[in-house]
């Protein structure tokens, strides 16, 4: 078998021209047009990863904010609840305060009206007391509102200190109350009871006060002595009221 070299060798000529056309006009535009196809896809694909990460941080930040606006509100919620107990018990302690004062002004006012009461019962106690004395002393006779009383104001001016008993006479008026007019042997008897216990008798200007009820009362500049029953009463009534 023998070769065309001729033809073989323009085969091959024709297969190289046909090579370099399409190489030159097919191959590089669809090389091309391929690349730029790759290409836009790639950035149509990052684009597309680009939308999807910042749909995600959108989602992200929204789910941040409704935490955050979820905490807000719980953080309001605990404020409100808190100065709502705070207001309470405060409304509480005030009431209770305000309660407490007006139970002890309550109290206070009824302790003063108990004592008002019971410094009027004693006052007419006393007044009673008094005028049933009186009425009874009435009954005995004169004698007896005056006996029996001069060594009780003895008694009682003996117990005066030292030097209270030695001015009585010697600077200023001694004045002697009695419930009526003594009789010359009283005086003389009330003399000398007081000389005894002063030294000497003292001259005494006497007084009539018939709401002594019965006994005799002393006074000096220095010093007042009572022996008498409305005295007693008073001093009665006086603790009666004070308990």
């Amino acid at each position: 078998m023998s070769i065309d070299w001729w033809t073989l060798g323009l085969q091959t000529v024709n297969a190289l021209v046909l090579i370099w056309i399409l190489a030159r006009f097919l191959f590089r535009p669809v090389s091309r047009i391929l690349t730029e196809r790759q290409e836009a896809a790639h950035a149509e694909l990052d684009a597309a990863q680009a939308a999807r990460a910042e749909a995600e941080a959108a989602r992200e930040a929204a789910k941040a904010e409704t935490a955050s606006l979820a905490a807000t509100r719980s953080d309001a919620l605990a404020r409100a609840q808190a100065e709502a107990a705070e207001e309470r018990d405060r409304l509480i302690t005030d009431a209770r305060a305000e309660a407490a004062t007006l139970r002890d002004s309550a109290g206070h006012e009824l302790a003063r009206e108990r004592d008002r009461q019971r410094h009027a019962l004693s006052q007419e106690a006393g007044e009673l007391a008094a005028d049933i004395a009186a009425r009874l002393m009435a009954r005995l006779p004169e004698t007896t509102r005056v006996a029996g009383f001069t060594e009780g104001l003895a008694e009682a001016v003996a117990g005066l200190p030292e030097a209270t008993r030695a001015r009585i006479g010697s600077e200023g008026p001694v004045i002697l109350r009695a419930v009526r007019p003594l009789e010359p042997a009283e005086s003389a008897e009330l003399s000398a009871a007081l000389a005894r216990v002063l030294g000497t008798a003292p001259a005494l200007t006497v007084e009539t006060d018939p709401a002594l009820i019965a006994g005799l009362e002393l006074e000096t500049p220095h010093a007042i002595v009572r022996n008498h029953l409305r005295a007693d009463l008073d001093r009665i009534r006086a603790e009666l009221t004070h308990d």
